[in-house]
């Protein structure tokens, strides 16, 4: 099964272009995400030289377009980076298969990333967060009971908010990413040790650990889901869970707890990395846990936690 619900189909004309993609998601086993927006990114430079080979090209013409989409279209940094992240890519693997002699954009200097904080939730918010499915499903048994409706089987058995509820304290429970959540296997799930084995980009597998609530959260949705299927999280007609529905669910759990309804999941991995630090976790476990390759990435986080310490002892110290 794909690593995302997402397809990386249709495919080009562009013979080395598909090529290159090929070897990534068979070769590396990138995500489906990723191979959509490589050959989104490689198919938009191509038409801005359509008469030139790819083995031709020189870095003038890359200087040209990363012009053009910095000065004429006016993207931001993370938009260009993105589409040069492509590019670089696609000729490192050119130059191990010997189809060229050098990277015509391993020199280009782009433009710097602004420096973002990332954006998490404090205890209090993530508990109102986690009970948010519950207090949805409360205020609409009381408002089909003061209308006289009956409830159905499957509504009785209320397996909709379990899941809900079970999904979101395995978010802060282990940090996931969002295309790692949906794409769970029963079979991933260690309930007796306390752990899941999730497989994160370039199927790079980690072991998690589970807090008890998680735990307990799981064990009672299992318990009421009528599927069977391999599949952990499953829609009501027992399909995979798709990433789009999370999000959907999230914005509705966020205003249900009168948080901001544009918190997006990846935001739950950020609080779960801020809540590890803040409370003494060492940066390389938080490393491994958030199934991160390079420390400098998980380094971001030490910079929310100082950050608040230095509010805690402007607020405290009384020669702040």
């Amino acid at each position: 099964m794909p690593a995302s619900p997402i397809s990386p189909r249709p495919k080009s004309e562009d013979k080395a272009i598909e090529e290159f993609l090929q070897q990534m998601e068979e070769g590396r086993g990138v995500s489906p995400n990723t191979v959509r927006n490589y050959r989104q990114a490689l198919l938009e430079f191509k038409a801005t030289v359509p008469d030139k080979s790819w083995w031709d090209l020189k870095p003038a013409d890359f200087k040209s377009y990363l012009y053009s989409l910095a000065r004429a279209q006016k993207l931001g940094p993370s938009t260009v980076r993105l589409r040069f992240a492509a590019l670089r890519t696609f000729y490192k693997q050119a130059l191990r298969e010997g189809k060229m002699k050098s990277n015509p954009v391993s020199d280009l200097t782009l433009p710097k990333m602004p420096r973002r904080l990332p954006v998490f939730l404090n205890k209090e918010q993530v508990l109102l967060l986690l009970d948010a499915p519950r207090q949805l499903w409360e205020k609409s048994e009381k408002l089909q009971a003061a209308g006289g409706k009956k409830k159905s089987r499957r509504d009785a058995q209320n397996w909709q908010m379990l899941r809900d509820i079970a999904w979101l304290e395995l978010f802060y429970s282990a940090g996931l990413r969002l295309a790692e959540l949906v794409t769970l296997k029963r079979s991933n799930l260690d309930l007796r040790q306390g752990t899941v084995r999730v497989f994160g980009k370039g199927r790079k597998e980690r072991m998690c650990p589970l807090g008890g609530p998680a735990l307990r959260a799981l064990e009672a949705y299992l318990d009421a889901c009528p599927f069977d299927d391999n599949v952990l999280f499953v829609s009501a007609q027992g399909k995979q869970l798709n990433g789009r529905t999370v999000q959907l669910l999230l914005k509705r759990y966020l205003a249900v707890a009168n948080l901001d309804a544009k918190l997006t999941p990846h935001k739950l991995r950020h609080t779960f990395a801020t809540h590890l630090l803040d409370h003494g976790a060492d940066l390389r476990s938080v490393q491994e846990l958030l199934g991160h390759s390079q420390l400098t990435t998980t380094q971001i986080y030490t910079s929310v936690s100082v950050e608040r310490l230095k509010r805690v002892y402007d607020d405290a110290h009384p020669r702040a």
